[in-house]
């Protein structure tokens, strides 16, 4: 259960709630609230228990929509300091040359599987990472080796990583063509990399049990549109669990890439309270009065003492107090409460998430499914390295 404190709404943008459920039923971007057919779960369950068989660890090469739903995911379901019981490595984030040396030198020592993930198969970051450790495969393993190891999910019928897939009879994973990436956390590209460690069945309950909240979806679609009227153009997502990092930055490129067009949108930041409060505190209660917040907080977590006070409950009140101090400081916020930190509330607040950003889409008056302007830095690139 999801519960929600917004700010004041405007009764305008309300009234507007048909015209946006109409342009977002009308969409041909939304297969992301379809029903997963469990034939690829199956298919999903078996080729990973097959990784298992003969490689200790994933290596996930995806960047952007491709890799930061699961990877948030694992992070925030992980434990703090012991690692998982199969290790899962991401790469084709960067163009780091250390990292990549560092990264092939430890692979060389590692039997491994690789699982490659771009819906258009252009991505430069993702085909130099690939190409990369593919050449460190190749000595290492046979042909019949590199079938088994070598996994790709990607467009059902065109692209490079599409061709390649039919010629050397690789393992492959389908991104449906009516979700875009940053959408795309209930396809193979994220339950895949998940299904190693954690318990996708109960994702898949949660994430579409969020259906349940499309009205509150679209009450916090209004409410930052009528902060940003107001002249509140950055919105941070504040938590106070560091295990939630990662889950504000899949927020950050849900929000940014879903409204950033046309000289439009809110931008979006993050912070972890209390180790923020202490360096961006201050600019937060009495600097520009741009921002507002939203704060995610968790009901229920690990009991410990502290001079007979729970520390979690601790932690609580001074999400409360700090959002009280906020608000004198002229700070808007809305909250959001969770329960727990799992897989069933975690698919909930996702599914939750993602309908609010197409909603806050349509509210901007822009196209919340596509990102055209991430192109033109990749054909400037392309332009500038002959790539």
């Amino acid at each position: 259960m999801i519960k929600f404190d917004f700010c004041e709404i405007e009764s305008s943008l309300l009234n507007k709630k048909d015209e946006v459920m109409q342009q977002f039923n009308d969409s041909e971007m939304i297969g992301w609230t379809r029903k997963i057919d469990s034939s690829i779960i199956f298919d999903i369950l078996s080729v990973r228990d097959e990784v298992k068989k003969h490689s200790s660890c994933l290596v996930v090469i995806g960047i952007g929509g491709s890799f930061l739903g699961s990877y948030a995911l694992n992070q925030a379901l992980d434990s703090y300091f012991s690692s998982s019981s199969f290790p899962i490595i991401y790469a084709g984030t960067s163009l780091s040359s250390q990292y990549m040396n560092e990264l092939l030198d430890y692979l060389k020592d590692v039997d491994f599987s690789i699982n490659v993930i771009s819906k258009s198969g252009r991505t430069m970051e993702i085909l130099i990472t690939y190409n990369l450790i593919k050449e460190l495969m190749k000595k290492k393993y046979s042909d019949e080796e590199l079938r088994k190891r070598i996994i790709i999910t990607t467009d059902s019928y065109s692209g490079e990583l599409r061709e390649e897939i039919e010629k050397e009879k690789y393992t492959s994973f389908v991104i449906p063509n009516d979700i875009g990436g940053r959408y795309s956390v209930m396809t193979p590209a994220h339950l895949f990399p998940l299904s190693f460690n954690f318990d996708i069945s109960k994702f898949i309950k949660g994430y579409y049990s969020g259906d349940k909240y499309i009205d509150d979806a679209y009450l916090y679609a209004v409410s930052r549109r009528h902060l940003f009227d107001k002249g509140k153009y950055i919105e941070n997502f504040c938590i106070f669990e560091n295990k939630l990092y990662y889950f504000t930055e899949w927020l950050k490129q849900l929000f940014g890439e879903t409204e950033g067009k046309n000289g439009r949108g809110i931008f979006p930041v993050s912070t972890v309270y209390t180790r923020d409060l202490h360096s961006l505190g201050q600019f937060v209660q009495e600097g520009n009065k741009i921002i507002f917040e939203t704060f995610i907080k968790v009901e229920e977590s690990d009991k410990v003492l502290y001079n007979g006070k729970d520390l979690h409950y601790m932690n609580n009140i001074v999400l409360d107090s700090v959002r009280d101090a906020h608000f004198m400081g002229d700070v808007f916020s809305n909250l959001i409460t969770i329960k727990q930190i799992n897989e069933e509330t975690l698919g909930e607040l996702m599914y939750f998430f993602m309908m609010s950003s197409a909603f806050s889409g349509f509210l901007f008056g822009v196209n919340p499914f596509n990102q055209p302007g991430v192109e033109v830095y990749k054909n400037k690139v392309r332009e500038n390295l002959d790539f």
